[in-house]
């Protein structure tokens, strides 16, 4: 029978209940488990899809096109499973769920109400995740603190789950603060007492309770807090801040972390092989004399989660050309015509992300040109992309005007505008183009060269394509269109192939970079760098 796995967190929120969560995966993974995520998010949207990035980070695209919390590229960087549209489920998306249902007639007349309707909802999408993969085990994260108004139907509905399953199968872990006082130079369990006591008075007695801490604690403190939240000495570990992440897996494993794990639900399990991750985490810690110089040329970048897996993919192909990735965040707003040498003259590499909207778009074009004219290593994501047609078309095809549908809906040269058939009076939220779409590459390209292949699938969230009516006059300027759709209708990616390293592609590369698997663009991305 499916095991689950329910990760509460308790004080404040931020605490790494992801990264506990993908840590335990990857730990569960290494003992021969199938293993499947997912996160259960309070806030009312029904997707992340339409908040903007400060207000929660990047969107995480899955394979089948859902919009996702961040959360889940932890799980699939740690994990190195693809998740789908079972992985996150939102209040909004439970309620439309019941709504929809109610409005069918579907409840018979019923009063609906949230219990048991909503948390009906809610469990038979947790179930759901466990038949649609056949996993051994399904860890489940609850996002937002434990007292939170909004989280409460998610606590009943899992409570419900144990109930019906059995205590046997199903294991709670609260994650919670330890906060240290340097007045008294000690640190103080009483906030994870009184967290847990709120998790209890919900009907949840935690298994395993797993403290965030900033330094090493005590033993004074695993021995009060087994004692006063009524859990096994063992069951108490320690999370220490690292300042490498991926490290944490290795971290809690010292505490006999997944050990524990697998004796509470009776898993009969060999010792995990982590002989590949310690490797990785060897070559990321090891000594790195090359330092490469990274401009993220941004709109959002007063939030680094705003380009959460940018930064992780950069990252992963620093860890294997064994070099340090030193990336600086450029706020494109801030680059004119007067800037753009002193902010851009000391990188090795210029990328500009995704994003949506006109602001900072003109600081991305004047990036875009600085890199082709000094042949700066370029590489755009989705918009990077536009921005670097865009600039190729005004600087080089002498089309000046040129520009996006999104930036000027009245300029007559757009040579980015709407998908074929689309047009502003649809909804925002969930009408992009999502998840995976196959790509054929051109051969000699920049592309072949990376990739070793011609026939490629990559993740895709944006609206606007290249207009194939300036197909002909910028590929005769030299603009290669390196990368088609499989009918030839869709350009996915264009280059400069003379150069060492210059493309843009329309997708999402980002989501598919590994820790220990480096995506091969953003490894010829580096690799070009390292050069420069």
């Amino acid at each position: 029978m499916t095991k689950y796995i329910f990760v509460t967190g308790g004080v404040v929120s931020g605490l790494g209940k992801g990264i506990t969560a993908a840590s335990l995966g990857r730990l569960l993974k290494a003992r021969g488990l199938k293993v499947a995520a997912q996160k259960l998010d309070p806030y009312i949207n029904v997707d992340p899809g339409t908040m903007s990035p400060y207000q929660h980070g990047e969107v995480y695209v899955t394979e089948d096109g859902a919009e996702t919390d961040l959360d889940l590229g932890h799980y699939e960087r740690f994990i190195d499973e693809d998740l789908n549209k079972y992985s996150n489920l939102t209040t909004g998306k439970v309620y439309w769920n019941v709504l929809n249902k109610e409005r069918r007639g579907e409840y018979l007349g019923s009063t609906v109400q949230v219990i048991p309707h909503i948390t009906n909802e809610i469990k038979e999408f947790v179930y759901r995740v466990g038949k649609k993969t056949g996993a051994d085990v399904v860890i489940t994260e609850i996002g937002g603190t434990i007292g939170d108004i909004e989280s409460q139907p998610f606590i009943e509905a899992v409570r419900q789950i144990s109930l019906e399953i059995g205590r046997e199968n199903s294991l709670f872990i609260h994650v919670t603060l330890v906060p240290y006082l340097h007045g008294s130079e000690e640190h103080k369990s009483k906030p994870t007492q009184h967290s847990v006591k709120e998790l209890q008075g919900m009907g949840i007695n935690p298994n395993l309770i797993v403290l965030r801490c900033d330094r090493p604690l005590e033993a004074s403190i695993f021995q009060k807090i087994a004692l006063f939240c009524n859990v096994k000495p063992d069951c108490v570990i320690e999370n220490i801040t690292l300042p490498n992440l991926y490290e944490a897996p290795l971290m809690l494993e010292e505490s006999h972390f997944s050990e524990v794990v697998c004796r509470e639900l009776g898993l009969d399990v060999p010792e995990p092989d982590l002989i590949e991750w310690k490797e990785m985490v060897s070559r990321i810690n090891s000594a790195r004399t090359h330092c490469v110089e990274i401009g993220l040329v941004g709109k959002y970048v007063g939030l680094h989660d705003a380009y959460l897996s940018v930064a992780e993919a950069l990252h992963h192909a620093g860890f294997y050309h064994n070099v340090h990735i030193n990336i600086h965040w450029i706020d494109s707003e801030e680059i004119t015509s007067h800037t753009v040498d002193s902010m851009l003259s000391d990188l090795d590499g210029i990328l500009v992300p995704g994003g949506f909207g006109s602001r900072g778009i003109e600081g991305m074009i004047l990036a875009a040109r600085y890199a082709r004219e000094h042949r700066v290593p370029y590489f755009g994501l989705c918009l990077g992309m536009q921005i670097a047609v865009i600039e190729f078309a005004r600087n080089v095809a002498g089309i000046r005007d040129a520009n996006s549908g999104e930036f000027d809906e009245q300029c007559r040269n757009k040579v980015i505008d709407f998908m074929p058939g689309q047009s502003e009076d649809i909804d925002k939220g969930g009408t992009l183009r999502l998840g995976a779409y196959p790509c054929v590459i051109q051969p000699g390209t920049t592309m072949e060269r990376c990739y070793g292949s011609r026939s490629i699938s990559e993740r895709h969230r944006h609206r606007y394509e290249f207009n194939n009516e300036y197909r002909e006059r910028l590929s005769s300027c030299g603009l290669s269109l390196s990368g088609l759709s499989p009918d030839d209708t869709l350009v996915e990616t264009v280059e400069l192939t003379d150069h060492d390293f210059f493309v843009g592609v329309q997708y999402h590369p980002e989501f598919k970079s590994r820790p220990n698997k480096p995506h091969p663009l953003f490894l010829g991305f580096i690799e070009a760098a390292i050069k420069k």
